[in-house]
């Protein structure tokens, strides 16, 4: 039942994307096959008639070659055309659906909390977006398309052999139907356990090279590369075995679908035979239902290599569906936004309490704070100590245990600076996609960058490689700053921002992130000396809980900033 409901899930999902090219590509493709079938029909009918027409002078010179001749013609080229629009339709709605489906998965993940739980393990993220949809498209093109086509098959070779005898005719269609829909069924119950074997092995395997090629000199650091390598080789090999399974599989349901068109071809004969004894039918039409039978069962033989994958692509369903179903995966529910505070407030949390998973100590503790708007906090504390679960909570990235956490929207400056594979220009842009290069400038200038983006030669079409590639550690700090600027929001949340500088260009930064400031409020986590001196107002964490706190102009503010790391 919980199977079926997911595959609904899935179906309602490539419905609404493609309803009419998924439907005219199920119809072009059960077209050709019926044209195939015609076409074969028609030609054996034409050459018999026409072979016992010339036996005899008069029944040559009376017999009509051009109809016969023009109908193949037009199956012919009709059945090349249909091919053709087939492969295009079902090619394009496919693809289609893909998209739009990956789409849903790529916001679902860039949410805050799906990318936290999946922050431990990315390369199932990665493999979600690959090749969880590329095992989906199966169910279509090999699936329900081979599926209609060969039900379609089966009508044709019933209705015309039912003409001469109903009985069979419906015997035909229900011997093609059972037995060819019957061996995918068969093929797809074997294959079920090593089609998903090979689905995880193939997601192992993406994510151990994965591990070689980026960790390749931490792995060859700690004498670990070769064992790597040999861990690398026995996933293939177990891979491998997989694929054996799947291809002898594969290979067998051929032999099925070879033997059930022999014996369809045999019936059909012998049929024939006795309807032409009975003058029920003659040659002509004999040749007609053995070459209809000939090609009746070619349409179900398509149907095997969508059966041998039937589990790789039912195990994507049992994955990608649950999160269709909830709606995370919505292109309109990204992350839905922190409650807005009372007026006069930029922050407020009551009885917060932040618990990670898997973790039996909650990471903050009965948290009761309020920051109004223009104030400027930094909270200060060990390593560990809750400041950056705290900032989390603000901006919306954690959800609280207990208690609630309200605040206005905010810009967040990360310890770690994200920059992408791209352009310093498309960088910027993330931050506000409407920008133009007048408004960049502009704040690659008040982040102090302006004059070496102006000496690289590509200026904002500079070219990043991963994780800002090609930028020192300092330049990339001031990129990040420049994508804070961008953002309009009234309330900053700094995470150490100028950790890892030296001391001239931190207090750089810091005095331009000063003037840029202005009304808005600030809540900064550091435990830097020079960063907490923005504050009005100092918060001491330890073990998740507020233990102190002083406002700037007290000894207690001038004790607990001495507390902190000079430069």
């Amino acid at each position: 039942m919980r199977l079926r409901r997911q595959l609904r899930t899935v179906a309602r999902l490539h419905m609404q994307s493609q309803p009419g090219l998924l439907a005219l590509g199920a119809a072009l493709s059960a077209l050709t096959v019926l044209m195939g079938m015609a076409l074969l029909g028609v030609a054996g009918w034409f050459i018999t008639a026409t072979a016992l027409a010339g036996l005899q002078a008069a029944s040559a010179l009376a017999f009509d070659v051009f109809a016969p001749s023009a109908a193949i013609r037009l199956l012919a080229v009709g059945r090349t055309a249909s091919r053709y629009g087939e492969r295009l339709v079902t090619h394009d709605a496919t693809l289609a659906v893909s998209a739009a489906l990956r789409e849903r998965l790529f916001l679902g993940l860039a949410t805050p909390l799906s990318a936290r739980r999946l922050l431990a393990r990315p390369a199932r993220a990665l493999h979600r977006l690959t090749g969880d949809v590329d095992a989906l498209e199966s169910l279509y093109l090999r699936g329900v398309v081979p599926g209609l086509a060969a039900l379609g098959a089966a009508m044709l070779m019933g209705i015309v052999a039912g003409f001469f005898d109903a009985w069979l005719g419906a015997c035909l269609a229900v011997a093609l139907l059972v037995g060819g829909w019957g061996i995918a069924v068969a093929t797809g119950m074997k294959a079920m356990r090593p089609s998903m074997a090979r689905g995880l092995r193939l997601e192992r395997l993406r994510s151990s090279t994965v591990d070689l090629v980026a960790g390749q000199a931490e792995l060859l650091m700690a004498g670990r590369l070769q064992s790597q390598c040999d861990r690398l080789v026995r996933v293939d090999q177990r891979m491998g075995l997989s694929e054996g399974a799947l291809h002898r599989l594969e290979t067998r349901a051929g032999l099925a679908y070879g033997a059930l068109g022999s014996l369809l071809l045999a019936g059909v004969l012998l049929a024939a035979a006795w309807l032409a004894e009975s003058k029920a039918i003659e040659a002509p039409m004999a040749a007609l239902l053995l070459l209809l039978a000939l090609g009746a069962v070619e349409p179900f033989a398509a149907m095997r290599r969508g059966a041998v994958e039937l589990g790789r692509s039912l195990l994507a369903v049992r994955r990608i569906a649950p999160s269709l179903e909830d709606g995370q995966y919505d292109g309109h529910a990204a992350t839905v936004p922190m409650p807005a505070p009372a007026t006069g407030s930029a922050v407020v949390l009551q009885g917060l309490s932040i618990s990670y998973p898997g973790s039996g100590l909650p990471a903050i503790r009965a948290v009761d704070l309020q920051v109004h708007v223009g104030e400027r906090v930094a909270l200060i504390g060990a390593s560990g100590s809750g400041k950056s679960t705290l900032l989390n909570a603000i901006a919306g990235e954690l959800k609280p245990s207990l208690g609630s956490a309200q605040a206005l929207p905010a810009s967040w400056l990360t310890q770690r600076t994200e920059l992408f594979s791209d352009s310093l220009r498309d960088n910027l842009l993330l931050a506000a996609p409407a920008s133009d290069d007048a408004r960049l400038w502009s704040a690659l200038e008040s982040a102090g960058l302006a004059g070496q983006v102006c000496a690289m030669a590509d200026g904002l079409d500079t070219p990043l490689g991963e994780g800002g590639l090609g930028l020192s550690g300092g330049q990339s700090r001031r990129l990040a700053l420049a994508r804070l600027l961008l953002r309009d929001s009234p309330l900053w949340l700094l995470d150490e921002p100028t950790e890892g500088m030296d001391t001239r260009a931190a207090h750089d930064v810091l005095s331009r992130m000063k003037e840029r400031l202005g009304e808005r409020t600030l809540v900064l986590a550091t435990h830097l000396r020079r960063e907490a001196e923005l504050a009005d107002r100092l918060l001491r964490i330890e073990h998740g809980r507020l233990t102190e706190e002083a406002a700037r102009g007290t000894p207690a503010f001038d004790a607990m900033l001495r507390t902190l790391r000079p430069d």
